[in-house]
Parts: structure tokens; C-alpha cells; sequence
């Protein structure tokens, strides 16, 4: 059985001095969910959503599962679809600007954890309104089809993206738990 994940972060004032930051996760095995969300303050966006995978695979009881992540960042999809990292290590930790990479330290704990599974990423758009009139959703699920190939039905999009945007109220209500508003 295929154990699903879904993530989002968010960060509010991102870049400012007075920022807080929130990451959800939705873990999906079966018939059983499980929901984990937390925030901090004086982070980014992409340090967030590096965190909502963090966390929910902090959160397996073992290794050598099946897993498929949906997020939203492109900046983490990309990742381990292009296989970034592998150029990362291979010239230690630099991009191809040769300059540090950005928040290695989460990248190499999330590698350490995402190695210890077969786990395919998936790139969701985020923020679609499922309840919009105005959503052209053969548009959004032409864009879904792109990036992830045509395995998933029209119902399995809506499904996706439905938990795509539970994982983004999540986190919101990480952001709010670290001002301490929850």
C-alpha cells in the first residue's frame, strides 16, 4: 500500500524582520489520516515547506515504505525531481553558481529521511479554490497533468488538490500557533 503525503508551508511577513512561519502535513495510509502542523518565528516560505516534509516523515514508525509527496514548491518538487541534489553533493553542498546551497542543513536531514523510502514527488498548484465559479479547473488539471504525467484522474486532482489545501490551512494554523494566537 502507497503511504500519501501531502504538504504546504506558509510564512507571514516572509522576508521581514517580524515574520512567522507555518508548515501542515496530512499523512494518508488507507483508511487512516493523520494531521501535523507547527510554525515558528523569523523564517521563510521555503523553510517551512522544507519543514512540512521534515516532519511528516519524522512522524513514520519504519522504513522501506512506498510514499508519494504532493507539495506545492516547486522549490522542493523540483528538487528530487530533477535530482538537484545529486549535483549538490557530488560538488559539496554548491550550486551551479558555485555558491553554499540554501538551507542545506534541511536538505541533507530530509535526504536522510526521504532515503530510507521509495518516494516519488509530486508538484501541486496551490491555492486553487475548488468552490470558485471562476476556477477553470480543466486548465489546473491540464498544468497538474505537465508536471506529474497523466497516472492521476480528474477525480484523483481534486482529490489531491482538496488536501493541498487542508495542508495550506494547516500551516496557517502553525503561523498562528507560533504568534501565539491557537
Amino acid at each position: 500500500m502507497i503511504l500519501r503525503i501531502y504538504t504546504d508551508g506558509a510564512c507571514s511577513g516572509n522576508q521581514s524582520s517580524r515574520n512567522f512561519g507555518g508548515w501542515g502535513a496530512i499523512l494518508e495510509y488507507g483508511e487512516h489520516r493523520k494531521e501535523l502542523f507547527g510554525g515558528m518565528p523569523d523564517t521563510t516560505n521555503n523553510r517551512m515547506e522544507l519543514t512540512a516534509v521534515i516532519e511528516a516523515f519524522k512522524a513514520l514508525n519504519r522504513g522501506g515504505q512506498t510514499i508519494e509527496v504532493f507539495s506545492d514548491s516547486a522549490y522542493v518538487s523540483n528538487c528530487f525531481r530533477e535530482k538537484w541534489y545529486e549535483s549538490w553533493e557530488k560538488n559539496r553542498w554548491r550550486n551551479a553558481a558555485k555558491k553554499s546551497v540554501e538551507n542545506q542543513e534541511l536538505w541533507k536531514e530530509l535526504l536522510s529521511l526521504v532515503r530510507q523510502h521509495q518516494t516519488t514527488f509530486y508538484r501541486v498548484k496551490g491555492h486553487v479554490n475548488l468552490t470558485g465559479r471562476s476556477t477553470n479547473f480543466d486548465a489546473v488539471y491540464e498544468k497538474f497533468v505537465s508536471w506529474n504525467g497523466a497516472r492521476f484522474s480528474f477525480e484523483d486532482f481534486k482529490y489531491i488538490t482538496a488536501m493541498n489545501n487542508r495542508a495550506d490551512e494547516l500551516a496557517n494554523m502553525g503561523i498562528k500557533q507560533a504568534k501565539g494566537e491557537l
